[in-house]
């Protein structure tokens, strides 16, 4: 679909020149990839949506990240810290209970129109008043619904003011809150004119953006391509090269043949056996970087076997970090049990941090105490990430050996998604990605619950739709959250942390590289765990 607020003559203009740059994608053998774009491989069968307050995929996260901008950045070079972006600079109260953000001056939207800080404002009491999934980053820090118009407000074009409840860490406000998509700036007027029945947009983002940031959608195929072009309005520096171009590309070993044969600059979900055999060929390079996402094996606690906690900490004992590690995941990530990533404040160390190994006779023993000595029958949903089929594989045989018979269930990641948004399943295998460097990023998503009623439908929630709820390890989130001690804030993680992997509703295994396969023509590729950066790449 081409983005409706652009100039009638301009619409065709880019449909155009869209579909003859997607053209020069499926060319035969040896074709090269056009000099002003980037052209990436990819499975991008998760999106459903554009929209800010709606998208939960790391795929449209990705997208986001480079069309609309938000209120700060990570930096590139160290993500544990903040860097100016939308705000030019901001001040924090002494009371830590108030952030004003000053913002650049004279950004336009793609259409040439004034952005200004109303519409920021508009933009992220929006998200709360939507109260889709990602109103969860703000709700969980005090805004709602009755108090987001007087909290969040723009004194003038070019100053938004951000009110707290309480004395979080500022740090962390600025990498939850600020660095979120929650925080990108949006086209009031035009979201406006296309609102149905009180979306405020919504339904027109399903398919099109309207913010600001260094490129914007011009066109989206589902299940076939995206094409996003440099925004000559952008206030920023412009991106290097003038395109970037993404067709879906489902299967890894296509995707390493596309790159081979120079029809892509970039593949994205190469197969380990792929990744070494492409590593170190001439012309080609592996990038990787360890992200803040977690793959892990999540089981619904409506189900009444997986209520008991003492059957998911026998699956547990199923799964062979070891082995999987050494072959499956070689490339793609490391073995992490723990709900808090590598790298990020409070968590435990590599060793403590997964202290699980294949154990056929401790599982077994675990499930005669929870009343199933002779196994059991039950569902595992996954999705279409080169990893997950292996992964269940391996799991499943183990499984055999206890006695529990394990049923796969292979699906397109978009319906996955929603199954298990939607808790209709028993098991499920996803992957889960924090928005910040933090311990409680995760925390507040894969332990704390604050409302585990079906109708509460807090489906950004991985503790929710496993239908988990503890309320001691609420209180230990919470107090986490507010502690001043560094030292006691980082005591309560470490033991959260160590209980959570005994009491939890998920068995998280890897945490995950982004690894990626590319043509040596690409130069200054810039990422790390939180954000890629598309307009500093360059050819």
């Amino acid at each position: 679909m081409i983005t409706k607020h652009f100039a009638k003559h301009k619409k065709t203009i880019a449909a155009a020149t869209a579909a003859a740059l997607l053209a020069s994608i499926s060319l035969p053998a040896q074709a090269a990839t056009p000099t002003s774009a980037l052209v990436m491989a990819w499975n991008i069968d998760a999106i459903s949506t554009f929209d800010p307050a709606q998208i939960g995929e790391v795929v449209t996260s990705e997208l986001m990240q480079n069309t609309c901008d938000s209120l700060v950045d990570f930096d590139p070079k160290d993500e544990s810290k903040v860097v100016p972006l939308l705000a030019k600079s901001w001040d924090v109260s002494a009371d830590r209970m108030q952030i004003t953000f000053h913002l650049n001056e004279g950004m336009k939207f793609p259409g040439g129109a004034p952005a200004t800080a109303k519409e920021l404002a508009w933009s992220m009491q929006r998200v709360v008043l939507l109260g889709f999934g990602n109103a969860a980053a703000m709700t969980e820090y005090g805004f709602n619904k009755q108090n987001v118009k007087e909290r969040i407000t723009a004194t003038d074009d070019n100053t938004l003011v951000m009110k707290l409840d309480k004395a979080y860490p500022t740090n962390l406000i600025l990498q939850a809150i600020a660095a979120n998509r929650v925080a990108a700036l949006l086209d009031e007027k035009t979201l406006m004119s296309k609102e149905v029945n009180g979306d405020m947009g919504n339904k027109y983002l399903a398919t099109n953006t309207a913010c600001v940031g260094p490129y914007r959608l011009v066109q989206w195929n589902a299940g076939e391509s995206i094409v996003l072009q440099a925004n000559d309005e952008y206030y920023g520096k412009k991106p290097n090269l003038k395109r970037v171009l993404i067709r879906h590309v489902a299967e890894p070993g296509t995707q390493r043949l596309l790159l081979q044969q120079g029809d892509v600059d970039i593949a994205r979900d190469l197969s380990p056996d792929d990744l070494a055999d492409l590593d170190g060929k001439p012309g080609l390079k592996v990038e990787r970087v360890l992200k803040p996402q977690l793959f892990f094996w999540t089981f619904n606690a409506t189900d009444p076997i997986f209520k008991n906690e003492k059957v998911r900490l026998a699956m547990r004992y199923l799964i062979d970090y070891d082995g999987l590690g050494k072959s499956v995941m070689t490339y793609l990530g490391v073995p992490r049990a723990s709900f808090a990533q590598l790298g990020a404040t409070g968590a435990l160390n590599a060793e403590e941090g997964q202290p699980f190994k294949l154990d056929i006779e401790k599982a077994k023993a675990l499930l005669t105490e929870a009343g199933y000595p002779n196994g059991f029958e039950a569902s595992v949903l996954i999705g279409t990430l080169p990893h997950s089929a292996p992964i269940a594989q391996n799991v499943q045989a183990n499984a055999a050996k206890v006695g529990v018979k394990l049923n796969i269930e292979r699906m397109a990641n978009a319906q996955l998604f929603a199954r298990i948004r939607g808790r209709e399943f028993q098991t499920g295998m996803q992957a889960w990605q924090t928005g910040v460097p933090d311990a409680h990023g995760n925390a507040s998503r894969l332990v704390s619950n604050p409302d585990n009623r079906p109708e509460a439908k807090l489906t950004q929630y991985p503790s929710w739709r496993a239908a988990f709820q503890n309320e001691d390890f609420n209180k230990r989130v919470d107090a986490a959250l507010l502690e001043a001690d560094p030292e006691k804030r980082n005591q309560i993680y470490y033991q959260l942390q160590k209980d959570v992997m005994q009491q939890g509703p998920m068995a998280i295994m890897f945490q995950m590289y982004n690894i990626l396969g590319m043509s040596d023509k690409v130069k200054n590729w810039t990422w790390n765990g939180f954000r890629v950066y598309y307009d500093i790449a360059s050819k």
